[in-house]
């Protein structure tokens, strides 16, 4: 949520910044002050009229006293209570319209950030080269289903599509995957790791901003109004909301493995096939909450962290910074990691990594203080993915697969699978 001084402050240069990512939003802006100005003067009456009605019970104390007759100034007390109480209302309505359109206005993109769609997103970097195959290489989805890997059929039929069932070696490879994942950000990142509900009340997710934009493409148990989590970043970012924290407990980082559940609405026919993109996937996720000084620094520091899992799983990627148009709704700036995956011939995303600045803090108020006596600030928050399971999974398959269908697994998995191959024998 933006801070609505700033919109006070700085009206057409909040407008311009926010222009980059889309024309409408400087209409928002304007909507916001208009309500405030409504506000702020409706406000303005009521303190007068406050005090026209407190001298007005006074007057009416003094002609009581002197046995005169006061009921022309009771009736005139009366019909100004009544007159408040219809700006207070006044005041309520714009407070309530104001904070409805704060959070719907997205992030003010960092300077950083191109202006444009998807297709202005910069490739910064790339490590490892694609391998090349003397064969044509095969989709995950015919790897996984010849080595006992995948069920998709099963998992569509219990759940339906989107659901995948991965079963034997393929189950053992997943959770492998997360607990070295784990075990890397918390033995070598610095990482406290927290295990979270998977269930979420709507503050949680208002905190994060998944709410009220991405209620489409969320699940809601109605009966109990919580929400499924989209992503373990949602309990893990609300640990400290509504908190005044210390200045020595900045920064915190924290990461957690959680299943994600996703509507991916409007994605029909897009990348469906196998692992792609699926309703219900697992996901080892990074948190921090840093000073606001350490923002960027920190966005590179937990981008290269997700980055390290895959150097060591050897597989090939690319660092992308998203464009504005392709910048998620809290986000001020992004990193996508995305990962080459020979078999289908292309690249997949595994992790973004965002800073969010103070907007989700100030949303789910998590404020801390530099020292005693100091007013509060909204810390900055950052996520990053470390790693996606399914993508990961799809890209190691076909990265790794040979001319007999089989797979070998890079060393770092050896302890964590059992096996150092994937193979009919298995």
């Amino acid at each position: 949520m933006l801070d609505i001084r700033l919109l006070r402050a700085e009206p057409e240069a909040t407008k311009q910044r926010l222009a980059r990512r889309d024309s409408s939003l400087p209409d928002a802006v304007d909507r916001v002050l208009s309500h405030d100005e409504e506000r702020r003067d409706a406000i303005g009456v009521v303190n007068d009229l406050k005090a026209e009605r407190n001298a007005a019970s006074k007057r009416v104390g003094e002609l009581k006293r002197a046995g005169e007759n006061a009921d022309e100034l009771i009736a005139e007390t009366r019909a100004l209570g009544e007159r408040i109480d219809e700006l207070d209302g006044v005041v309520r309505a714009s407070d309530d319209e104001i904070r409805r359109l704060l959070l719907e206005i997205p992030n003010l993109p960092l300077d950083r950030v191109p202006r444009g769609d998807e297709d202005a997103n910069e490739v910064i970097s790339t490590w490892g080269d694609p391998p090349g195959f003397a064969f044509e290489p095969r989709p995950h989805w015919e790897l996984g289903e010849r080595l006992g890997l995948l069920d998709l059929p099963r998992g569509a039929k219990v759940a339906g599509s989107g659901f995948p069932l991965l079963r034997g070696v393929g189950a053992r490879l997943q959770r492998g995957l997360i607990n070295y994942f784990l075990d890397v950000h918390t033995a070598e990142h610095g990482y406290e790791e927290v295990r979270v509900p998977y269930l979420v009340t709507p503050d949680s997710m208002v905190g994060t901003g998944q709410l009220p934009k991405f209620s489409d493409e969320s699940y809601l148990t109605e009966r109990d109004e919580l929400w499924l989590v989209p992503t373990a970043e949602v309990p893990v970012t609300n640990l400290h909301r509504d908190e005044l924290l210390e200045f020595d407990e900045v920064p915190k980082r924290y990461t957690a493995y959680s299943p994600c559940f996703r509507r991916e609405a409007g994605a029909a026919g897009k990348d469906t096939r196998g692992l792609l993109r699926v309703h219900q996937f697992d996901k080892v996720e990074l948190v921090r909450y840093e000073l606001p000084e350490r923002s960027l620094d920190a966005l590179e520091e937990l981008t290269r962290e997700a980055e390290i899992l895959l150097e060591r799983l050897g597989i090939p990627y690319r660092r992308v910074l998203l464009a504005t148009g392709d910048l998620g709704q809290s986000g001020a700036m992004t990193y996508d990691l995305e990962v080459w995956a020979p078999g289908v011939g292309s690249w997949l995303e595994v992790s973004s990594c965002t800073t969010f600045t103070d907007y989700q803090a100030r949303r789910a108020n998590i404020r801390f203080r530099r020292a005693q006596g100091e007013k509060p600030e909204f810390v900055h928050t950052l996520n990053g993915s470390a790693l996606a399971l399914p993508r990961v999974v799809a890209a190691l398959l076909e990265t790794y697969q040979d001319a007999d269908g089989n797979v070998s697994l890079p060393e770092v998995l050896h302890p964590y699978v059992g096996r150092e191959r994937l193979a009919l024998s298995n």
